[in-house]
């Protein structure tokens, strides 16, 4: 007798391949420098728009086989006719475990959706320090992360072309 409830008879079990799962285990600020080198004189100029120059790179670091510490490093400078107006240099990393991941799928993993997660946390936290140094907070825009990874692979793959050349 069939305890399928009208439907179907169960089918022999497949062998089931193991999800993938990314985990956050924590995050945290590594490092983290807020300049204000010309006040009191910087916050009272004129509000003109100023030159803000900004980098900003991943550096992953496995920490065992499923343990992963990634590092968002953000650097920033704001000038205003030759004169530092503030600059900011923050590390912001993450702990990530990641399970049942191909190894094609880790480099790309951990160069783009892991800074990712981080990324909003880090905005915030230099948002609040250049508003608390006296200026309107900067707010950065999202951060193409597939665009920084395609341009370090590429970047890769040209110093191996003149390393054997």
């Amino acid at each position: 007798m069939s305890t399928t409830n009208g439907g179907p008879a169960p089918q022999a079990s497949q062998p089931q391949m193991p999800v993938p799962q990314i985990g956050i285990l924590v995050q945290y600020v590594k490092d983290f420098s807020f300049e204000n080198p010309n006040a009191p004189n910087s916050l009272m100029q004129p509000q003109q728009q100023p030159q803000i120059g900004i980098q900003i790179n991943v550096n992953p670091n496995q920490l065992s086989n499923t343990d992963f510490e990634v590092e968002l490093k953000v650097e920033g400078k704001a000038e205003l006719t030759g004169t530092v107006l503030f600059a900011f240099d923050l590390n912001y990393a993450g702990v990530f475990r990641l399970t049942n991941i191909p190894a094609e799928s880790l480099g790309p993993l951990l160069m783009i959706e892991c800074p990712r997660l981080l990324f909003p946390f880090a905005r915030e936290l230099i948002a609040s320090a250049i508003s608390n140094g006296g200026f309107p907070p900067l707010m950065l825009q999202p951060i193409d992360f597939v665009g920084l990874y395609q341009r370090r692979l590429a970047d890769m793959q040209a110093q191996q072309a003149t390393t054997q050349a």
